[in-house]
């Protein structure tokens, strides 16, 4: 494949976090091209052992902002995903939490590129965030809450900072 290197892949490189959303409600199919995107990220032999919630009601939104401190947001978003993995699917044991890190990875960038806002709120490893999570859906066991995507329109425009370090680049050895 020809790269051309005067195309970026500028959702990567401006990606950020969001924590701050208007009203404005994000469209049914914005959403589904979300989730779209996070189906394409990789799994480890292809088990892609994920699930997602997607959560509109206020109500609901207004609960899951309670899993924790660093979760207030989720209350003044537009939608939020959670993102799930399935024990049932495992195959390659453990990697499940890689598979759900690339799909949630992918949903920041696809916001990114739509030029909405959203911010990773991590549930799993944490036990307490993970029953609370649990409870709030009444997940079957086999389902681990693994993290949740707040998603809006920015409600302040903010800009990602440069986050390339040539310090943590080694070559060869350390």
């Amino acid at each position: 494949m020809y790269h051309n290197p005067e195309v970026q892949m500028n959702a990567i490189f401006q990606r950020h976090s969001t924590r701050e959303y208007s009203d404005k409600p994000v469209a049914d199919n914005l959403i589904r091209d979300i989730l779209k995107a996070a189906m394409c990220a990789p799994s480890a032999g292809n088990e892609r052992p994920w699930h997602f919630i997607v959560v509109k009601d206020k109500a609901v939104l207004g609960r899951l902002s309670s899993a924790h401190r660093h979760a207030l947001m989720i209350a003044h978003a537009s939608v939020a995903i959670l993102v799930c993995g399935d024990l049932g699917l495992e195959v390659k044991q453990g990697m499940w939490v890689q598979d759900c890190s690339a799909a949630t990875e992918n949903i920041l960038i696809e916001v990114e590129e739509l030029k909405l806002g959203a911010v990773w709120v991590g549930i799993y490893p944490r036990e307490e965030r993970v029953e609370y999570v649990r409870n709030v859906f009444s997940l079957p066991a086999n389902i681990i809450p693994f993290s949740i995507v707040p998603i809006g329109y920015p409600a302040v425009e903010t800009h990602a900072p440069e986050r390339f370090e040539e310090s943590r680049i080694h070559y060869e050895h350390w």
